[in-house]
């Protein structure tokens, strides 16, 4: 699909209001029409014809409400056309949220956050010119300046041949300039989206670079990225000059022309055609024609570059949604009977020796995957890994061998490219705990609640008191209906990670997925984790650990080892 055609399919949900749009942009067209007509017949009246004022009052009053409807009519366009372009954009941007949700951790891992979010909002955002203002535009550049040629040429057919003749000027050099325009605006969105992607990662990363010296060397990186951005900025502002300059070079030349066919003829040196039957209102109606006759071309014109910009944004997204679609696709075919088998198979596949399945429950079982991960290969080989109700499973490696790959596997947010894993039948939900855990800029009661939306207030106040939140939480101003976050109260990394627990807590999902949930945990809060972990599994729950942590062994019922790319059993001597 091209550019232009997906900026198509977007707006056809709000054509109707574009429509209107370009209705209200016609009315204030014809208005004008008729607001040169009415001065031009008030002059000929008080210099030819020396009417008296009670024969002007009436054309007079007209004259006013013309004036006062024409900014009517462009608020009332404004208004439709900037309603229809946030229509779009909030479905645009509401989609493509939902394909970086299908894309998960690990798909989002191989792109670059900064790129994402300039995506999500810089990119949209640039739609809208051509929503709101280039499409309207282009019915109002045919209509009125055909209306405006058609009364001309009832008034003087040869000052009409002059402005038909000169109007396709206009439409040529937009195309020409466009080819450029296009290209020009897609190279500075790719350049504003690499350097927002590269001042994250040196935002991120400020302490590592302290440490190593390196904070100069980041900053002339940033520098060279946005001189690099605004050489691209004037490139696209340079055509924007030139077109705009040859634009009005040539109206206002047929302008010229015009006013100087006009001028002559009214002073009788012109006895060709229709020149000597010119009067006062005719040459005057035509001349303040004339102008108006060439702003609706020269409006479009200007919004032609919203089009280029827009064209250039939609390229971009389009790639992001094509990888939002594949991996939706992906993720269809595993739950119909792909490589991740889940659901009624879990019934018929037989038990581990050993295992258990009390209640007819059954566990979580994954048998033969491959791991990978975009530009690394095959990061880990599971022959099998079993985790039955109740029971915590430890997952040890060094940092970097696979542990959080797994996970998210068992999440079902990374498909394995072989292998078959197999989810509790009756209940599938599946929680997770990040390191480090996210914190919304919310309360602490929206925080905890993110981890069950439908959990009610004492289940939720229940979840907090066990882990440990009410301990902290009594002492802020409005205990968990406390603002955190961004915007509020700062929470330390154990507090953080209570606040994850808690979630944990509320979640009624049957297999719980934390990862290094004991990573540089004061000795206080990495109690309430422990405590917590031995309440979850005497739920029943299937908690799975990913962790170097040692503290951890001897809580752990069943422990797998990564070595060598490869997850191991380790048999408790």
């Amino acid at each position: 699909m091209k550019p232009s055609e997906w900026l198509a399919r977007e707006g056809r949900s709000v054509t109707p209001r574009l429509r209107l749009a370009a209705l209200y942009g016609v009315i204030e067209g014809l208005l004008i029409i008729a607001q040169a007509g009415l001065i031009a017949w008030l002059v000929h009246q008080v210099v030819m014809a020396g009417a008296s004022l009670n024969a002007l009052l009436t054309p007079a009053i007209m004259l006013i409400l013309v004036v006062l409807l024409r900014p009517v009519a462009q608020i009332l366009r404004a208004r439709v056309s900037i309603a229809a372009s946030s229509t779009v954009r909030q479905r645009v941007r509401s989609r493509l949220i939902d394909h970086a949700e299908t894309l998960g951790p690990a798909g989002l891992a191989s792109r670059d956050t900064g790129e994402t979010a300039s995506q999500l909002t810089e990119q949209i955002s640039a739609l809208d010119g051509y929503y709101s203002r280039y499409r309207p535009q282009m019915t109002v550049a045919v209509v009125i300046p055909l209306a405006i040629a058609i009364t001309a040429f009832t008034q003087d057919w040869i000052a009409a041949l002059f402005l038909v003749v000169s109007a396709p000027l206009i439409p040529l050099f937009m195309a020409l300039v466009g080819m450029g325009a296009e290209r020009l605006n897609r190279d500075q969105f790719e350049s504003v989206a690499r350097l927002s992607g590269q001042f994250l990662d040196r935002v991120r990363g400020l302490t590592t670079l302290r440490l190593f010296g390196r904070v100069d060397d980041a900053t002339d990186g940033i520098l060279a990225g946005s001189d690099e951005y605004r050489q691209r900025s004037m490139r696209v502002l340079r055509v924007a000059f030139l077109s705009s300059a040859v634009l009005e070079f040539f109206a206002s030349v047929a302008i010229a022309v015009i006013a100087i066919y006009i001028g002559f003829g009214l002073l009788g040196y012109i006895e060709f055609g229709p020149a000597p039957e010119l009067t006062l209102f005719s040459g005057l109606f035509v001349l303040l024609l004339a102008p108006e006759f060439f702003q609706p071309l020269r409006t479009l014109a200007q919004h032609y570059h919203d089009r280029a910009t827009a064209l250039g944004a939609a390229e971009l997204l389009m790639g992001f949604e094509a990888e939002g679609e594949t991996a939706a696709q992906d993720r269809s075919e595993t739950e119909a009977g792909g490589p991740t088998a889940c659901g009624e198979s879990l019934m018929r596949a037989a038990p581990a020796a050993g295992a258990r399945t009390p209640d007819g429950h059954g566990g979580l079982r994954a048998t033969d995957l491959k791991l990978e991960r975009p530009g690394r290969g095959i990061v880990l080989e599971v022959p099998e890994l079993v985790a039955e109700p109740g029971e915590r499973v430890l997952i040890e490696g060094p940092s970097g061998t696979g542990k959080t790959t797994l996970l998210l596997a068992l999440a079902g947010l990374l498909s394995p490219s072989t292998g078959d894993i197999r989810r509790p039948p009756l209940d599938q939900r599946t929680a997770w705990l990040g390191a480090p855990p996210f914190i919304a800029s919310a309360t602490l009661r929206e925080n905890i609640r993110l981890g069950y939306p439908d959990a009610s207030d004492d289940a939720l106040e229940a979840a907090a008191n066990r882990a440990g939140v009410i301990e902290f939480a009594e002492r802020l101003p409005a205990g968990l209906d406390t603002g955190v976050g961004e915007r509020g109260v700062g929470l330390s990394g154990g507090q953080a990670q209570r606040v994850a627990l808690a979630r944990a807590f509320v979640s009624p999902a049957p297999v719980i997925l934390l990862d290094e949930p004991t990573a540089a945990l004061d000795a206080e809060t990495e109690r309430y984790v422990l405590d917590g972990l031995s309440a979850l599994a005497t739920e029943g729950r299937i908690t799975v650990i990913a962790s170097h942590d040692r503290v951890l062994r001897d809580s752990a019922e069943r422990r797998y080892q990564i070595r060598h790319a490869r997850l191991e059993p380790v048999v408790d001597e």
